[in-house]
């Protein structure tokens, strides 16, 4: 194995390094029942000891599947159909490619020369066997140690990684981890057999801001310990610029454009790169929401439409198999707003800061330990206490008050049409029916930029943009006067996110609708939202304008959420120099 590069004095590791691998004009096909798709086509690039090369682009643009065919391990369906994949690391060159998928030379690149790190730690870790035993089989493995060292082994990787007492942590299970932990040990794994190369698809995505800000910083710190190669696979332009030296832009399965990481951001030459950058929202973006007041009319005073007061939930209150008394632990504490008519609120914060169940008890998806929801439909009605409500009332208030749901594919029946899908509320409600809710189906399709023709198709024939916007037609079928969108655009690429807030715009200042849009995407609420309350274990910390919240943040805790969010900007690195919140 060739000698690694040593950190500069300022902690940088050049990308001037050898090559370690290079890909040469790389192809691949999926073979399907009904055609041929061309998934990667004529891709090259080369991956540089101490260097970060990132590949971009939106769902659907190839960069899983180049990154996975490094280490032959796409689906059965692929065929590489093209091209070679050479690693340089080891005493001659090798062409992955010209390797059977189960020789033991792949599995010997596979974890021991070329680490991966997937998306989704608790989907790649085994539920049934301790984080612990899952390292050692790959030290085992790999390193030939035996058990007592592979062990010893695993704990010092888990403390490198940062996992408090790892003497312990070996013993637990994925479950038992949280979604930061589950990725640090994921990174353990994939480190345990120093390799030249890690690969890291998507690594953060499903991450809060600072959790991620905290799997970046340790991910660089250890490439530059170890002066490996890295190649980080993403749709987030912000994590780019913070961690990359050079980018590949990928669309269709090829790459349109390629570059040093101030080329791409600074002087993009192909219009698909230049889209990305104008599409993704900066903390210092903000849209204006609302239309412009006619001077000539009077100006009525804000009217809250929804009033939270007290609000808490409480788990795990009750008594003990001993009949000793339970802890409780409070997911949402004495949280108390208002709602104004026709106003943008957002709810920040990390996981487990109670905003979904925020959301789920103004709904009365669950019923609160103590407070109340007061909901007022119009300036001429009585106001209703929802924590009041019976069934047939609660079901005439979930009319008005509709919800959002985070992963558009999941929320949405497979089994049930598009027509089916949006016209459900108003069959249920009584508001429709027969020829009258095909029309009304069509005028919501129309509303949300989908074309009505589609509407006897199925969930699985759209994208994931356009499922979200079937599921905002589906919330806005019964006219309400409040949307709760829990995490609605996390899980879109980014130009697909922009569409859809642009979307839920203009359909809230004609519709005169008001939002609470509760999102760990700071920068996507500072463009949406008027106001922000900042959530941390429970509480509101911090509730202000959009404005005063990201720019002048007042509480220790938001300024460490605000300089955690990534900045598209190489030249000003927001995450490398973050404040630290300390509880």
């Amino acid at each position: 194995m060739q000698d690694r590069i040593a950190p500069g004095p300022d902690g940088s590791v050049p990308d001037a390094g050898d090559t370690v691998l290079t890909v040469e004009n790389l192809s691949i096909d999926f073979h399907l029942r009904t055609h041929i798709l061309h998934a990667v086509r004529n891709v090259s690039f080369d991956l540089h000891r101490g260097g970060t090369f990132c590949l971009v682009g939106e769902s659907g643009s190839g960069k899983s599947v180049t990154a996975r065919a490094l280490l032959r391990i796409i689906d059965k369906e692929a065929r590489v159909t093209g091209g070679r994949i050479i690693l340089k690391t080891g005493p001659e060159p090798l062409d992955l490619t010209a390797l059977g998928e189960d020789s033991r030379q792949i599995r010997d690149v596979r974890g021991g020369r070329i680490g991966l790190v997937f998306q989704e730690p608790m989907s790649s870790l085994s539920p049934v066997h301790t984080i612990g035993s899952q390292i050692v089989e790959a030290l085992r493995l790999h390193r030939h140690m035996d058990k007592r060292a592979a062990l010893r082994e695993t704990v010092e990787l888990l403390r490198q990684v940062e996992i408090a007492d790892p003497e312990n942590m070996v013993k637990r299970y994925t479950f038992e981890f949280s979604g930061g932990m589950r990725q640090r040990a994921m990174i353990a794994m994939a480190l345990a057999c120093d390799p030249d190369i890690l690969i890291a698809d998507e690594p953060t995505t499903a991450l809060d801001v600072t959790t991620q800000a905290e799997i970046l910083d340790l991910i660089k710190r250890l490439q530059m310990s170890r002066g490996m190669a890295m190649l980080l696979i993403t749709h987030d332009l912000g994590v780019v610029a913070e961690v990359a030296d050079r980018v590949a832009v990928m669309r269709y399965g090829e790459i349109v454009e390629q570059g040093s990481v101030d080329d791409i951001f600074y002087r993009p030459s192909h219009p698909y790169t230049r889209r990305l950058l104008e599409s993704t929202v900066r903390l210092e973006h903000h849209a204006h929401v609302g239309s412009a007041a006619d001077p000539s009319e009077p100006v009525s005073p804000p009217r809250a439409v929804l009033s939270v007061r007290g609000l808490t939930k409480a788990f795990g209150a009750g008594r003990q198999w001993l009949g000793s008394p339970g802890h409780a632990f409070k997911a949402v504490d004495d949280v108390s707003f208002d709602l104004e008519d026709g106003e943008n609120l957002g709810i920040v914060g990390e996981s487990g800061s109670g905003k979904t169940t925020l959301g789920r008890l103004i709904l009365r998806i669950m019923d609160p330990t103590a407070g109340n929801v007061i909901y007022r439909p119009d300036a001429a009605a009585d106001e209703v206490n929802v924590t009041d409500l019976d069934k047939r009332n609660l079901r005439k208030f979930h009319a008005q008050v509709r919800l959002i749901f985070q992963d558009p594919f999941s929320s949405l029946n497979p089994r049930m049409t598009v027509k089916q899908i949006i016209g459900e509320p108003l069959l249920v409600n009584g508001r429709a029916k027969g020829k009258a809710l095909e029309e009304r189906v069509g005028e919501l399709m129309e509303t949300v930029g989908l074309d009505p023709a589609a509407m006897e198709r199925f969930p699985h024939a759209f994208s994931g943009g356009q499922r979200q916007r079937i599921g905002i037609a589906r919330a806005l079928a019964l006219d309400p006067r409040i949307i709760i969108a829990d995490e609605a655009t996390s899980a879109l690429d980014v130009s697909i996110r922009a569409q859809i807030l642009d979307l839920l715009l203009g359909i809230q200042e004609r519709l005169r609708l008001s939002f609470i849009f509760i999102s760990h995407d700071i920068a996507v609420v500072r463009y949406f939202c008027q106001r922000v309350a900042v959530m941390h274990k429970g509480k509101i910390v911090e509730i202000g304008s959009a404005e005063q919240i990201c720019t002048e943040p007042q509480q220790p805790y938001t300024q460490s959420l605000i300089s955690a969010v990534p900045n598209p900007d190489p030249r000003n690195k927001r995450m490398l120099h973050r404040t630290r919140f300390v509880a």
